[in-house]
């Protein structure tokens, strides 16, 4: 919050007292609802943060604890901390989340599903982006407040095919471009509640749309498909081996899986460690391993 003072923000029990108190007075209230730690600190010592949050809430300045833009071994670690000492609890995770950014899958909701946390994305139309009124013939449309930040977005990801199906399933909804990337991103089942930002009426009117729309099962595989992130190990490898080799085509608690199928070498090949899900070729056999 002053630019040069290292104690002008961050995560220490110093920064955060003052900033809560800041922001009680500024608001005019005795207490927050809910306090967000914006991000990890990278200088604090975890137990730091969670204690003073602890401290917080049993003063009665905040009620609740959410933790946001932060690792998930971290989140972790705080919420195992706090379970273990009798703290007050972290009851939920705010994270980016579009169609156009979905790694938060991978660790981040693992975590939320395992410690029983809320999850509020933020950022639903990334930037603007999935708003309908980006294209591959304007990606500078008038009115976009954030201009760097959205070309960031549709350079860096598959946001125009994204968009390509968001535009044929707003057709056959009868709503707009963001309405459903919104109903999408409400009908996540990790998701609690959605953050949304409109500068105008008329932009609030168009986010409240999405409460209208439900996608239903084959519009979600089109965006799961076309919007499918690349996340990192062990994620790709526990879906494309573990999965297959732990499960082998049966279904557990209602989830499928691939039959788990090994190459078999031709004389002088080595074929160890390489597995296929696909159907069985030539020279291939299926396995059952468990």
């Amino acid at each position: 919050m002053t630019f040069g003072d290292p104690n002008g923000g961050g995560a220490s029990r110093k920064a955060i007292l003052g900033q809560v108190d800041a922001s009680l007075s500024r608001l005019g209230v005795d207490y927050l609802d809910i306090y967000w730690q914006h991000c990890l600190d990278r200088h604090t010592p975890i137990k730091e943060s969670i204690a003073t949050l602890n401290d917080l809430v049993r003063a009665g300045k905040i009620r609740y604890i959410g933790i946001s833009n932060t690792p998930a071994w971290v989140v972790a670690r705080m919420a195992t901390i706090a379970e273990l000492r009798g703290w007050a609890p972290i009851v939920a995770l705010q994270v980016e989340y579009p169609l156009v950014c979905r790694t938060v899958e991978g660790e981040l909701f693992g975590v939320a599903a395992e410690l029983g946390l809320g999850v509020t994305p933020y950022s639903p139309l990334a930037g603007g982006v999935l708003s309908g009124k980006y294209s591959r013939d304007n990606r500078t449309p008038a009115g976009s407040g954030r201009g760097p930040p959205a070309q960031a977005q549709l350079d860096g990801t598959n946001a125009f095919a994204v968009l390509d199906v968001l535009r044929e399933l707003a057709k056959t909804l009868d709503a707009s471009v963001a309405a459903v990337a919104l109903a999408w991103v409400r009908q996540q089942a990790p998701v609690t509640s959605t953050l949304i930002g409109a500068r105008s009426v008329e932009q609030l009117d168009a986010n409240l749309e999405s409460l209208r729309v439900t996608i239903p099962a084959e519009g979600l595989r089109e965006l799961d498909e076309v919007s499918a992130p690349d996340l990192d190990y062990p994620y790709p490898w526990l879906a494309s081996i573990a999965v297959p080799l732990t499960q082998s085509g049966t279904r557990i608690n209602g989830v499928g899986s691939a039959s788990y199928r090994r190459q078999v070498c031709r004389a002088g090949e080595n074929t160890s460690g390489r597995v296929s899900n696909g159907p069985p070729a030539d020279r291939r056999v299926s396995e059952t391993r468990r």
